[in-house]
């Protein structure tokens, strides 16, 4: 099959990983681009989740892309189309993506998460199983667990007191016996079936156990997109609201480019019912005050917020990825956007958007 004939499927490709990794692979790879995205973020998180833009984005910037107006949810839609496209690899982006909304509601929550990675796991296993199949995974598969783990307080952020953990969290880590919010325990239940499918049919899959993944498309709301929508409110000049742990909670940071590289390399070099958390790391990691300052920094603008003590349920005290299994793995694949860098470009890209010079 020569390059030019590759046919990458990306579902949730007007989204923030689904639009980057189009972009990547048609870039990069010279992949015919088909996407799927039925801008059901925009149901989830109302107006300002909208990404029609991202997908009008796409089809100007990307040539012979391809959109499908399509749910995950619809089980023969799915494996009409990937009969039809018989895909060289799959990358399924698509989700619910917040914990705090899954509460309200449940089914859809589900029902996009779970059932709708099964739907096009089926799919795949009966159109294409040697395709390399990624899943967009979460690091809330591990509930609250990490929050077990001893800390120390410092004066801007929490870190591990144990030292076992100083390079992050490891893919063995528990997912079991602790609160996940439904979202996590609906992202867990599609985590585990993408391993399944990997090792009882032998199939090319991938979880990826997200942290923050970011990077200037991303159509941040208050529910998700932390960084995001922690710089579109800087400049906008609207109050952050702050969950507890007074501000100091941490979370790792990737950007979209970098989340896209690994996906190239694991597609060039599948593995079968494979797990990797991937996130920025402890270098790319940030607490909320420590973000309020960068995002200043490059905005020029300061951080209006408030404060409030109950901490959202089942939220990370202390959260960043250990990559030595990835790098392992993946020795060619490393970090290459630093904190600094993304939020810059995040500023820069919300700039353009909100029409400030």
């Amino acid at each position: 099959m020569s390059v030019a004939t590759k046919t990458l499927l990306v579902t949730g490709s007007s989204g923030l990983i689904g639009s980057e990794v189009c972009g990547y692979f048609a870039r990069e790879a010279g992949y015919q681009i088909h996407g799927v995205d039925n801008n059901q973020r925009a149901v989830f998180f109302g107006p300002q989740g909208d990404t029609r833009w991202n997908q009008q984005r796409l089809s100007k910037d990307i040539p012979h892309f391809v959109h499908h107006e399509m749910d995950v949810r619809d089980r023969e839609g799915v494996l009409r189309l990937l009969r039809e496209l018989r895909p060289s690899a799959i990358v399924h982006a698509a989700a619910q993506p917040s914990h705090d909304r899954a509460a309200a509601i449940p089914f859809d929550d589900f029902d996009t998460n779970a059932v709708g990675t099964l739907n096009l796991l089926e799919a795949a296993r009966q159109a294409c199983p040697e395709a390399p199949f990624v899943h967009m995974s979460t690091n809330k598969v591990y509930g609250d667990a990490p929050n077990r783990i001893p800390l120390q307080e410092l004066p801007t952020r929490w870190d591990y007191a144990d030292l076992a953990y100083e390079n992050g969290i490891p893919e063995t880590f528990t997912i079991d016996q602790s609160k996940h919010s439904l979202f996590g325990a609906s992202k867990a239940a599609a985590d585990l079936m993408v391993q399944e499918y990997g090792r009882y049919f032998n199939m090319p899959t991938c979880c990826l156990r997200g942290g923050c993944l970011t990077g200037p498309n991303h159509s941040g709301v208050e529910l998700h997109g932390f960084l995001s929508y922690l710089v579109k409110c800087n400049l906008e000049g609207r109050e952050y609201k702050v969950f507890g742990y007074k501000g100091k909670q941490v979370r790792d940071n990737i950007h979209s480019e970098d989340v896209s590289r690994f996906i190239h390399a694991f597609v060039n070099s599948p593995r079968v019912g494979e797990v990797y958390n991937l996130g920025g790391s402890k270098a790319n990691s940030c607490s909320i005050l420590e973000a309020f300052q960068i995002a200043e920094k490059f905005s020029g603008k300061a951080m209006q917020y408030s404060y409030q003590e109950e901490n959202r349920i089942g939220d990370h005290i202390c959260y960043y990825s250990d990559l030595r299994k990835i790098k392992t793995h993946y020795p060619g694949w490393d970090i290459t956007k630093s904190l600094d860098q993304t939020i810059m470009e995040i500023v820069q890209a919300w700039s353009k958007r909100l029409g400030n010079p």
